[in-house]
């Protein structure tokens, strides 16, 4: 198979959506992964992204988890290329502007806007080296296809597919109502060279019988001359890192039972990289649900506090609302206690703010670890390997993930968690950590007894080794049976199996061919 790539620059196919979280990101995932099957070079491009959970590359680049999904996708390690700009919001009106995977600013809303004809240059620059490098690539679109007030500033949606020349796919969502309105007023208010390069619609996460939508399908191509290129129907235990998720799971209270480890995580406004938890929900031994009030916390046999984009205010947020006694509670009855980066931090005795990174000023933590952190203007992005010291856990049974944090934790007379064995490929297993202080050879803080404990790796619990032995401690503790690691390996294999299904999906219920050969692949 080929792509009919013209004067060596790639073809282009934009998936963009009716609005926000209609699916665009995991189309796009699975379009690529049907584009590398077919043996095309392809790769993903997003030129802006909104998100709170991100994705370090190798070169310590930061870049949204949506596009490191893709690449995934694609066969590709993540690139900082493939997400040019990421935004991560502060708050309602102020968000962290990361250019090329490094902090550029934090800007307000309007100030934003005000760059973005220097924007578009980082934007382009990176969409041609990846249109150098590929025959096809799969962009995604940010928001609704039709921002009509921000139609001369945008640089995800149009913008881009003019500058790409690219095939549109438009993504509508069945399942939140409104599917007419969505697709026929979305292209309704494009304009007719946007309109003409719109290649096909998908409906998607439909529910039941779809022998009952073939009237809708024929009224949506009656009323815009669009062909609707598939109804795909609702994929139930979807187990792939999507961006907005959260929200769908925050609202689950699975019960908590005698015979599972039962997992909280408290909710916080800035929660970030929720992605941490995915493989841990898929152990079938393991209930886990989002904690909004103290009252969740009930039965829980480990209280997660996850990462944020705002340690200080969330810290505020969690003790405003009566977490902090419910924890120690927790403790106090033998409950074990996580910290996952800014969660990390909030365990420690104090959180100090001197250059304004976020509020400015210092707050005491929730005194669990004896630890204290400043906040520093300068953000670590950099992949990790490493082996836990915590007790009952085999430190054979190695992590890896990745560190995306602004301050600097020094600890004091408290063990760390992890040793660092490699850090952005530098190999530092042959040192020590330096009682004290956060360094190169040390991750995290463990308290002697083992329940309380931070680390700032996020992707913690993905590799199956460290997740089994850690369950099984938790087991143990409630009388419980050790299970085997097989089990947690075969979670992580379905997991990865999980962009094939998705892809199988696609293709099952949506003219793919069709719309590739609109790109010129066949």
């Amino acid at each position: 198979m080929k792509s009919d790539s013209p004067g060596g620059r790639a073809r282009a196919l934009a998936v963009l959506g009716t609005g926000s979280d209609v699916g665009k990101s995991v189309i796009a995932a699975g379009l690529c992964r049907l584009l590398a099957r077919k043996g095309i070079r392809v790769a993903p491009f997003k030129a802006q992204n909104m998100s709170l959970n991100s994705f370090v590359t190798a070169d310590g680049g930061e870049i949204g988890r949506a596009q490191a999904l893709q690449a995934e996708a694609c066969g590709l390690p993540p690139h900082v290329d493939m997400n040019p700009i990421l935004l991560k919001p502060e708050s309602d009106q102020r968000a962290q502007v990361i250019v090329h995977g490094k902090v550029w600013g934090r800007y307000e809303g309007r100030q934003y806007l005000e760059q973005t004809r220097e924007l578009v240059r980082h934007v382009r620059d990176s969409y041609e080296r990846l249109a150098r490098a590929y025959e096809v690539l799969v962009i995604e679109g940010a928001g609704s296809a039709a921002e009509l007030n921000l139609r001369d500033r945008d640089l995800a949606n149009w913008t881009m597919v003019e500058f790409a020349d690219a095939a549109v796919v438009l993504v509508a969502d069945i399942d939140r109502g409104g599917v007419f309105a969505q697709v026929i007023g979305t292209i309704e208010l494009l304009a007719p060279q946007e309109r003409r390069r719109v290649a096909g619609v998908v409906v998607n996460k439909f529910r039941g019988d779809a022998s009952l939508f073939v009237d809708g399908v024929a009224l949506l191509e009656a009323r815009t001359n669009v062909p609707v290129l598939g109804v795909l129907p609702f994929l139930r235990d979807l187990e792939l890192d999507q961006e907005d998720s959260v929200e769908r799971d925050r609202s689950r209270q699975p019960p908590f039972t005698a015979q599972a480890v039962n997992v909280a995580v408290t909710l916080v406004p800035h929660l970030s990289n929720f992605t941490d938890f995915n493989a841990l929900a898929g152990e079938c031994d393991v209930v886990l649900r989002y904690a909004a009030t103290p009252s969740d916390l009930g039965g829980a046999d480990v209280v997660v506090l996850p990462g944020t984009k705002n340690t200080i205010d969330d810290l505020e947020h969690l003790r405003s609302r009566g977490f902090g006694e419910a924890l120690a509670h927790h403790v106090a009855r033998g409950g074990e206690l996580v910290g996952i980066c800014g969660g990390y931090q909030m365990l420690g005795r104090e959180v100090s703010d001197p250059d304004g990174v976020e509020a400015g000023g210092q707050t005491p933590g929730m005194g669990f670890l004896n630890v204290v952190t400043e906040l520093l203007p300068d953000k670590r992005t950099t992949q990790v390997e490493a082996r836990p010291l915590l007790g009952n856990v085999a430190p054979d049974s190695t992590v890896s993930g990745y560190e995306i944090h602004m301050g600097r934790t020094r600890r004091g007379s408290v063990a760390p968690s992890f040793r660092i064995l490699r850090r952005s490929g530098k190999d530092l297993s042959q040192g020590g950590p330096h009682a004290g202080d956060e360094d190169d050879a040390a991750d995290g803080a463990c308290r002697e007894d083992g329940l309380v404990w931070g680390t700032y790796i996020h992707g913690v619990f993905d590799q199956p080794g460290f997740r089994r032995q850690w369950l099984n401690r938790l087991r143990q503790r409630k009388g419980l049976h050790p299970l085997d690691r097989s089990i947690s390996e075969a979670v992580t294999a379905r997991l990865r199996f999980s962009l094939d299904r998705w892809a199988d999906h696609l293709q099952q219920h949506v003219q793919v061919d069709r719309l590739f050969k609109d790109v010129g692949v066949r």
